[in-house]
């Protein structure tokens, strides 16, 4: 034994002595990955974990394929289907003036049950607490440690610490009731026979109660029906119209807006209507900025996983543009299984939307529905 550990040593040292590399190791039981191959093994499972998340939700799809445009506004809808692109989403167009809708893209998605509404709730809150004197436009509160925010920034910046006070302050009847009054919870259009009602809580959501249901929209489905509706209202300065979408050259040639109620909400749109603008001139909603054009579009964002129905990431943007003359209000939402799908895309999908329509002078004409008399069908 210790002759054979001796003649070892002296193979050894000739070899180090003649510069003769020793034998290779023998290859253990357990590989050895590089760094690379690592990175490439969490990506993988991360992939994995993603597909098995959002399993059969995919974030893009042939958006089009079993839309009925028979009777569509055929401009804005050749606008929306190019700025929808390969997106699996939906997109409702309103006139804001009549409620009339002038196209919707993926007519399956919007005609559901409804997703969560992300932080498209925020504005709809700003609204409960601007009427209620909880704050004013220029109240600071404290979102961070050593940070304070009024709530143009909060709208612009979607903060989720202020809306979340905004909704311990005001609790969650108060809350609830400026969410009924805004038509969350009801059907959205006039005669839509496909049409669902989306859902509002009638206590607190479980998991983060009012204060998650105040920023994130918690325990409520909204469609993007409801959503248009919504905008629209912000657009023409708190009228909700029913949503009322021809179907026939009869039903178009007698059109008449339909008023659901009006919100008396005019007092406190500025203070909204400032922080959707800041949204869009440099806060989450900037990318639907239209730098070539004299309109100037509104929004708000909304990002978060939807749980309900089939699981998915959601991206939503409510606008309405333009900012004095509005003619078009928009919902977009997209749906899929990918970082991408997120709010700040939805509002790239509007501001292509935009462009298109510029392009085609859809703008430069006078404002549409203003003369004709509205039918008042509601509380």
């Amino acid at each position: 034994m210790i002759r054979e550990f001796g003649r070892i040593v002296t193979v050894a040292c000739l070899a180090v002595a003649l510069g003769v590399p020793l034998p290779a190791a023998e290859p253990s039981g357990q590989p050895i990955e590089s760094a690379s191959s690592k990175a490439k093994s969490k990506s993988n499972a991360r992939t994995r974990r993603t597909a098995a998340r959002y399993r059969g939700v995919p974030t893009y799809a042939d958006s089009v394929r079993d839309d009925d445009p028979t009777f569509d506004d055929p401009v804005v809808r050749q606008a929306v289907v190019e700025g929808l692109g390969r997106y699996n989403g939906s997109v409702v167009a309103v006139d804001p003036n009549t409620g009339r809708i002038l196209t919707i893209v993926n007519q399956k998605i919007a005609f559901s049950d409804g997703y969560i509404p992300c932080s498209t709730i925020k504005p709809a809150i700003a609204i409960a607490a601007l009427e209620e004197n909880v704050i004013t436009r220029d109240t600071m509160l404290k979102v961070g440690r050593r940070k304070y925010m009024n709530l143009t920034d909060a709208l612009a910046h979607s903060n989720n610490p202020f809306f979340e006070e905004l909704g311990r302050r005001m609790g969650f009847d108060t809350v609830s009731k400026y969410g009924r009054l805004l038509g969350l919870g009801e059907l959205a259009g006039y005669n839509l026979p496909d049409e669902h009602p989306g859902s509002f809580p009638t206590q607190p959501p479980a998991y983060g109660g009012v204060a998650r249901m105040s920023s994130f929209g918690e325990g409520i489905q909204i469609t993007p029906l409801q959503l248009a509706a919504l905008g629209a209202a912000f657009a023409n300065g708190g009228t909700l119209y029913y949503l009322q979408y021809p179907h026939s050259q009869e039903e178009m040639e007698n059109f008449a807006p339909r008023v659901k109620r009006d919100l008396n909400i005019s007092n406190v749109l500025p203070e909204v209507r400032e922080g959707m603008l800041a949204a869009v001139l440099y806060g989450t909603g900037k990318l639907s900025y239209d730098a070539g054009g004299n309109e100037t579009p509104l929004g708000k964002t909304g990002t978060c996983d939807d749980h309900s129905n089939t699981p998915s990431r959601i991206g939503w943007f409510v606008s309405y543009a333009d900012e004095t003359h509005p003619k078009i209000a928009l919902a977009v939402l997209l749906r899929g299984n990918t970082r991408r799908v997120k709010g700040p895309t939805a509002a790239q999908v509007a501001g292509h939307i935009y462009r298109r329509l510029r392009q085609e002078n859809y703008f430069g004409d006078a404002p549409k529905g203003t003369s004709i008399a509205a039918n008042s069908t509601g509380k």
